[in-house]
């Protein structure tokens, strides 16, 4: 079976071949990549190359295929997985494997098993942890992006709360509560408020804050504050870019109470420290934006923290529950990972789209492996259009869905680009 995929060989050093891959074992399945998103930790494990704690040492000789946000079709199934998996059926993937304490993981450390490709064979860890997962859904982009949105999903789980005189740790945000998702215009903030609209714990209030008032313009463009008020919850959105005291604002904003739960999704000292001040009584601190800065670090009123039991967690991903949770969400249309996604390519351009990650507009890239395409911002569609009559037809279908990709746009992308 050939295959063409984008490898690693080096430092920024990525290319796109097309090879032959080996005949699968009884313990594998053979799987074909429809799409997948680009994650900011392929940056890093091609910008560090051998040097990245996933990567292997030795990828000048034997090449990885990077990605791990991925979504097809099973292909052919190995002896030992035929009464689980089935031809043709669709999956996703979890790909945080720590197989028997192993940091390797599909898209770091496999020669035949990355998201940027054509076919790739699934080695049996991922099938013996459970990590292979089904998928029923219409659209595979969506499946693709079960990864980050799994990660927002595990970030609400990962909240947790107390009451005076008792140990016990409650976990998840509080329901009927006050949310502040701060920097959280951005497209995983984008996700995380989608879940907190849609999840089974629901807060009574969401307050959105971000200084870029055109990523805010386009998060109320989707997110409806007349519906969310439908559903019982007071949904604001709150530029703090030239407020004098922006924390003060947003306490006000709760009554003077505070938030019981506060995400912060930029690695930036004064957003940290504005999230602490905004803490009410039990208020969780969740820090989910990774910094680049190993010393990296802000300010904490220790003072709430002995008498207001204020707290504060980290997390960095989700587990392959809170990947089954974002999937079974999507199928039955709970939430739209869609709202993540601003660029559409092919595989053609994901080597160049991943090294150029930092310095592209926000928002997810979204590749589908078995077409060649330029990496293109869906707002730029309109404008393509005038010269090529696909990008004209995927610009109507985006228009009329609010500016977001969705199945419609997959489907004609998939049956006629390139005829």
């Amino acid at each position: 079976m050939k295959t063409r995929a984008v490898r690693l060989y080096g430092k920024k050093d990525l290319r796109m071949e097309e090879f032959d891959l080996p005949e699968i074992k009884d313990d594998e399945i053979l799987v074909q990549v429809i799409s997948d998103s680009i994650c900011m930790s392929s940056y890093k494990a091609a910008i560090l190359g051998e040097d990245h704690k996933r990567v292997p040492n030795d990828i000048a000789v034997n090449p990885i295929i990077i990605g791990h946000e991925m979504a097809g079709n099973i292909v052919q199934v190995g002896a030992k997985w035929e009464s689980q998996f089935e031809v043709g059926q669709k999956f996703s993937m979890q790909p945080a494997l720590n197989y028997k304490g192993s940091m390797d993981s599909p898209g770091y450390s496999y020669q035949f098993c990355g998201g940027a490709a054509t076919y790739i064979i699934m080695p049996q860890e991922v099938m013996e942890l459970g990590c292979l997962l089904s998928y029923e859904g219409e659209a595979y982009f969506n499946a693709s992006l079960a990864e980050p949105m799994s990660c927002i999903i595990g970030a609400y789980h990962a909240s947790y709360h107390t009451s005076m005189g008792s140990y016990e740790h409650r976990m998840g945000i509080v329901e009927g509560g006050k949310l502040a998702i701060l920097a959280g215009a951005g497209p995983m903030g984008l996700g995380a408020i989608d879940y907190a609209l849609h999840c089974d714990r629901k807060p009574s209030m969401i307050v959105v804050s971000d200084v870029d008032e055109k990523r805010l313009e386009r998060a109320k463009a989707i997110f409806s504050v007349e519906d969310a008020k439908k559903d019982g919850i007071e949904l604001i959105f709150a530029n703090t870019r030239d407020m004098e005291d922006a924390p003060g604002y947003l306490r006000e904003l709760t009554g003077g109470t505070g938030y019981d739960d506060v995400f912060v999704y930029a690695p930036v000292k004064p957003v940290v420290e504005q999230g602490d001040k905004i803490l009410g009584r039990d208020g969780c601190l969740n820090f989910f934006a990774g910094p680049t800065d190993v010393n990296f670090s802000a300010l904490t009123n220790f003072y709430n923290v002995h008498y207001g039991s204020t707290h504060t967690v980290g997390t960095t991903g989700g587990n392959t529950n809170d990947m089954i949770e974002s999937l079974r969400m999507t199928e039955k249309n709970l939430i739209n990972p869609a709202v993540m996604v601003t660029h559409i390519g092919g595989l053609d351009s994901a080597a160049e789209a991943t090294l150029k990650l930092p310095d592209a507009p926000a928002g997810k890239k979204l590749i589908y492996t078995n077409i060649d395409m330029e990496l293109t911002a869906i707002d730029e569609f309109e404008e393509k259009g005038k010269s090529n009559l696909h990008f004209a037809k995927l610009s109507e279908i985006t228009n009329n869905n609010k500016g977001l990709w969705c199945a419609e746009a997959e489907k004609y992308l998939l049956e006629n680009w390139g005829k």
